[in-house]
């Protein structure tokens, strides 16, 4: 089963479809799933093996361990890669309710949102760990673009620019600078990076995404996509005047015309900050 896991490797490093982060977590699935196969008594597995019977034995293991919709559906988007590079399209269903897997829920029934404490923050011992956090919580921005970020070029003044080799489906956009929190943490970012990233000159990106991932680890701080659940239910407080639904405001349906107006125009804008190109998908961090 070594083979295995080798050749699935091997299969990843080949194909680099996606952002960074999309490759790194499909090699982390398929990994996953070579070894549970071998739990599961295939041993003698190539890359070019799989069968309708390996997935049905993965799933059914991942429904009886009880996880998350999300979380099957991620692991079945690395099934279908796999398959689909070996020419085995239909070795995997194309429906996922083909397998009992649920549709998932795009609306957020409780906030996530995350307030970035300063006490776990004095915990975070590398400075640029420090301040890639305090850009996610104060700017909505992804893990990667916290890293990647080169603050001095991404400072236009009133708004903070993004290029595409830092987002996620290569899709540059701009972020305003509204606060003097957010002036002051770009400051700090522009002064500790110089005219380069936030990833420091000895370092590469995956070496200093583990380094991140360690201080927050030790720091106690977890889920760090919250700060952008954050981000936007601030956002949203601001361009409406009221709580967004997650945070205990009103639900869309109990808007009159007149705010379902606001309402909308807020989403949009949030969705263009964060980076998403359909106002829909803003009913995960706000609810509707």
């Amino acid at each position: 089963m070594r083979d295995l896991n080798y050749q699935l490797k091997q299969l990843c490093h080949r194909n680099r479809d996606g952002s960074f982060a999309t490759q790194r977590e499909r090699e982390r699935v398929l990994d996953l799933a070579a070894k549970q196969l071998q739990q599961a008594g295939y041993r003698h597995m190539s890359v070019t093996s799989l069968k309708p019977k390996h997935v049905d034995g993965l799933v059914a293991r991942w429904h009886s361990e009880g996880l998350a919709t999300g979380t099957i559906k991620n692991r079945m988007a690395g099934l279908r890669w796999w398959a689909e590079k070996i020419g085995k399209q239909n070795v995997v269903a194309r429906a996922n309710h083909d397998y009992g897997i649920a549709n998932r829920q795009y609306v957020a029934q409780s906030s996530k949102a995350q307030v970035l404490q300063a006490s776990d923050l004095a915990k975070v011992n590398d400075p640029y760990s420090a301040v890639s956090l305090r850009l996610q919580a104060a700017f909505g921005l992804r893990r990667e673009e916290s890293i990647k970020i080169r603050p001095e070029w991404a400072d236009r003044g009133n708004v903070l620019a993004l290029k595409d080799s830092w987002t996620k489906g290569g899709r540059p956009r701009e972020v305003p600078v509204r606060t003097a929190e957010q002036w002051q943490v770009l400051d700090e970012a522009k002064a500790l990076a110089g005219r380069g990233s936030l990833i420091p000159a000895d370092k590469t990106y995956v070496q200093q995404l583990h380094r991140f991932e360690y201080q927050c680890s030790a720091a106690g701080i977890h889920r760090v996509h919250g700060f952008r659940h954050q981000y936007a239910q601030t956002r949203y407080r601001e361009l409406t005047g009221w709580l967004a639904p997650a945070a205990g405001g009103p639900k869309s349906r109990e808007l009159t015309a007149e705010q379902r107006e606001i309402d909308r125009e807020a989403r949009l804008t949030i969705s263009a900050e964060l980076g998403h190109e359909r106002e829909q998908v803003t009913a995960v961090y706000l609810g509707r």
